[in-house]
């Protein structure tokens, strides 16, 4: 079994809710050290308060994070670069970009490249790249559902990214599930930079939920039940 801090260093432990507060991002701050967990993701006028909250953090200091074209993923290119370069210039050293979902859904498979590889330009080489892909969405357009998404996932990691993601966890289909994992991490295999991760996201709230997830082939997992998670008896 996956142990308690190997699983805290795959966690991007996440607060996206759109009325939260300074204090709550504080806090977010405050338990991602207690925790130990690998990121911080936040919304992109978020990113410079936990950027300057981490200062002095050391080794300690988990990667900061940022949401590109949240939640509904219907934002032209040129809009979700900028933001994704805004955010990177406050700090953000990853990016969770949600796709263009209708492209997703079509099957447009040049529209999504030239998306991510838009994103891609603007951020750099040395941002992590994640793309939001609503799996369990997709998923649910039916016998076509699976060929979509794998479509989805090769292409966009042969465009840049460097993680394929399941969700938003904002979308009223549904978050991760371990099929929908598998399914990603069998795409993406060999593809881009030989190295393209799966990170579940969406109804992640216990430790079991989350090492299903590893198990089914997650390399990352996005959480804001983390403390929930890692502090499970599982892992004492």
């Amino acid at each position: 079994m996956t142990s308690r801090d190997a699983l805290a260093i795959r966690i991007d432990h996440t607060l996206l809710t759109p009325t939260a507060s300074a204090g709550e991002v504080e806090a977010l701050v405050t338990e991602a050290l207690e925790l130990g967990v690998g990121a911080v993701c936040v919304s992109p006028s978020r990113v410079r308060l936990v950027t300057d909250l981490l200062v002095g953090a050391g080794e300690a200091r988990p990667a900061v994070a940022s949401v590109v074209g949240f939640p509904s993923g219907a934002h032209v290119v040129a809009i979700k670069a900028a933001e994704a370069s805004v955010a990177v210039a406050a700090g953000a050293s990853e990016v969770d970009v949600v796709a263009d979902l209708a492209a997703v859904a079509g099957g447009d498979l040049e529209a999504l490249a030239v998306e991510t590889e838009a994103i891609r330009a603007a951020i750099g080489p040395g941002i992590v790249l994640k793309v939001i892909l609503e799996s369990a969405a997709i998923l649910a357009l039916g016998d076509r559902g699976s060929g979509l998404l794998t479509g989805a996932c090769r292409t966009v990691a042969d465009a840049g990214a460097d993680l394929v993601k399941t969700s938003t966890g904002f979308h009223p289909a549904g978050g991760a599930t371990t099929e929908a994992v598998a399914l990603m991490a069998a795409a993406v295999a060999g593809r881009g930079s030989g190295s393209v991760g799966v990170k579940a996201s969406g109804g992640i709230r216990s430790a079991a939920d989350a090492l299903a997830m590893v198990d089914a082939g997650a390399t990352r997992i996005g959480a804001s039940a983390s403390r929930a998670i890692l502090e499970d008896p599982v892992f004492a």
